[in-house]
């Protein structure tokens, strides 16, 4: 795996250097992406207590390459966090672009949300400590979020698809609300919930 902190210096003069520094940098965010997604992976097979050691095999790196970018766990906690939240915002516009309709592509993007919901596996009960790194995770995640769900919404109130009396904020709550302890109880499918959710959004035909 190919350090962050590496760039080859060439010989030839500053273009040289600058053209090489490029695709190490292109490098080192997909080597942490492969960290995260791999982090992310195990805690939610796992839990967030799960050995540094499976989190690195499962990414096909030694375990100081882990250390490396996130020395505490509590950085590697947050940096899935964060990773997680800014896969679901990047959803929504493409979602939108690929989507047969505004409607179609909002509830994609619900699905999504409600795994980022129900797969934290522990992350929530984290998030509560008393670090100093976890307090701004929660308006980070509306920061990203309430735009992207609002754009969706939005999208499809124009299409004349749903009703427009229910803002994005109203919406997340009321799915984060039916997700609340589905990932501890195999008897309780909270998609299908919030399908029906989504469902009620629609306008009579």
């Amino acid at each position: 795996m190919a350090e962050e902190t590496d760039v080859v210096q060439e010989q030839d003069g500053d273009e040289g250097t600058e053209q090489t520094a490029r695709p190490k940098r292109a490098d080192a965010r997909r080597n942490q992406k492969t960290l995260l997604d791999a982090a992310a992976a195990v805690f939610v097979e796992s839990g967030v207590e799960a050995p540094v050691r499976d989190i690195a095999a499962r990414a096909g790196v030694g375990t100081a390459t882990i250390y490396r970018h996130f020395p505490t766990r509590a950085d590697l906690i947050i940096g899935v966090y964060r990773h997680q939240v800014e896969a679901c915002a990047e959803a929504g516009p493409a979602l939108l672009a690929s989507s047969p309709t505004p409607y179609a592509a909002l509830g994609r993007w619900i699905d999504l949300f409600v795994d980022f919901l129900v797969t934290k596996h522990g992350l929530a009960a984290v998030l509560q400590s008393d670090n100093a790194g976890f307090e701004t995770l929660h308006a980070y995640f509306l920061d990203r979020l309430v735009p992207v769900c609002t754009r969706l919404l939005d999208a499809a109130t124009a299409s004349g698809e749903i009703r427009s009396d229910l803002s994005a904020l109203e919406l997340m709550r009321g799915v984060g609300n039916l997700c609340i302890g589905a990932e501890n109880d195999p008897r309780y499918d909270a998609r299908r919930l919030v399908a029906h959710l989504i469902g009620g959004l629609r306008r009579p035909d």
